[in-house]
């Protein structure tokens, strides 16, 4: 059995750009990308918390350290610069693999600087 767990995330950060006639995708900044564990190229999912929209493309590296979220082609429609988004990508693990797996939370600033990584989600009160 094969289960799809998150792999890694950028939480809450910032659109910096939206360029709708850029042949596509979703550059973002290369040191976020690291520490989130997010390859170039690697298909993502973004969640637009701004907006509700939700649509996956893939990942393409900015200039580390720029804070580049920039979202490129038809995904330009779905997230406005300004928005706040969730960038995830999954990772598929055997029942064993999952048992032990435990995704990287990267967390911005509204500049989409670092401020903290974790490697599991805050409790959820009832």
């Amino acid at each position: 059995m094969q289960l799809t767990l998150l792999k890694g995330k950028i939480h809450r950060a910032t659109v910096t750009h939206a360029e709708l006639h850029y042949e596509g995708s979703c550059a973002i900044d290369g040191r976020l990308l690291d520490i989130a564990g997010i390859r170039e190229y690697e298909r993502i999912d973004i969640y637009d918390v701004t907006s509700g929209e939700r649509y996956s493309t893939y990942a393409i590296r900015g200039e580390e350290g720029s804070g580049v979220i920039s979202v490129n082609g038809a995904a330009a429609h779905k997230s406005r610069v300004g928005d706040l988004v969730i960038i995830c990508a999954y990772v598929q693990c055997d029942a064993e693999e999952a048992a032990a797996h435990k995704p990287t939370c990267v967390y911005v600033d509204r500049d989409n600087r670092l401020t903290h990584t974790n490697h599991s989600m805050p409790k959820q009160a009832a």
